[in-house]
C-alpha cells in the first residue's frame, strides 16, 4: 500500500504538485490522466523516490520514502524513455541489470522477454531496435523481477495494436496477483480497459477521482 499525504512540490518558486492525497492498494490499477505538464510524471517520480517533495510524505508499506528508505522498494518502473547500453543486445542489457539484485536467473529473463514479445536470443544491438521493441524491452526490465509495485508512465508508447493488446492482457493478469499498478496514459482505451480508479490531474492538482465500472 502507498499512502500520499498533503504532498506539495515546488521547484524554482513554481508549484509543480499541490495538496496531493491518495491511498493506493494492491490488486488495483490506478490511472493518472491529464494534459502534458499537469504533474503526472513528476508525481510518479515522487512516489518512486526520485524526487523529494517540498511538503508532505509518501509512505509505502509503513516506510516513509526519502526518510526510512531512499526509493520505493520492490518496484518496477518505466518513466520517460527507458535507457539501455546501445551496443549490447536486449538480453545482455537485462542480464546486467539483473545482477544488481541477483534474485533472478537467465531463464527468468528469457521468459519475461518472451512474455513481452521479444526474442531473447536475438543478437541485434538495442541501438538498432525499433521504438516498439525498445518499449517492450523497457517493460521487460520493469517486470522481470516480479515486483510488487509497478509504476508505468505511457507503457504502450510505440507499440502496435497487437503489442498494446498483449500488454493490456499482461497487466490485467498481474493485477490478479495482488500487484499495485500505477499507470499514466494518453490513450482513453488503456484507462477504460485497465484502470479501477482514475485520478484526473490539472496544474499539479487532483481535480477529479473516478471509480471505473468493471461489470
Amino acid at each position: 500500500m502507498v499512502i500520499i499525504e498533503d504532498l506539495k512540490l515546488v521547484i524554482k518558486n513554481k508549484t509543480i504538485l499541490d495538496n496531493i492525497n491518495m491511498k493506493l492498494e494492491e490488486g488495483q490499477i490506478y490511472g493518472f490522466v491529464g494534459n502534458n505538464g499537469c504533474g503526472k510524471t513528476m508525481l510518479m517520480k515522487c512516489i518512486c523516490g526520485f524526487v523529494k517533495p517540498t511538503v508532505g510524505k509518501i509512505v509505502a508499506d509503513g516506510k516513509e520514502i526519502r526518510k526510512d528508505c531512499d526509493y520505493l522498494e520492490n518496484a518496477g518502473v518505466i518513466i520517460e524513455n527507458p535507457g539501455f547500453i546501445p551496443y549490447y543486445s536486449g538480453y545482455r542489457n537485462l542480464k546486467i541489470l539483473s545482477e544488481i539484485k541477483g534474485i533472478i536467473d537467465k531463464n527468468k529473463i528469457r521468459e519475461t522477454m518472451k512474455n513481452c514479445g521479444l526474442d531473447p536470443y536475438l543478437k541485434l544491438s538495442v541501438k538498432k531496435y525499433s521504438l516498439g521493441m525498445r518499449q517492450r524491452l523497457g517493460l521487460a526490465q520493469a517486470l522481470m523481477e516480479e515486483p510488487k509495485n509497478l509504476i508505468l508512465d505511457e507503457p504502450m508508447n510505440g507499440l502496435d495494436k497487437n503489442g498494446v493488446n498483449d500488454m493490456r492482457e499482461l497487466l490485467l493478469r498481474l493485477k490478479t496477483q495482488e500487484r499495485l499498478i500505477i499507470l499514466a496514459s494518453h490513450n482513453p482505451a488503456d484507462i477504460e480497459i485497465l484502470c479501477d480508479v482514475v485520478y484526473e490531474m490539472d496544474n499539479g492538482k487532483i481535480v477529479a477521482e473516478h471509480k471505473m465500472s468493471k461489470i
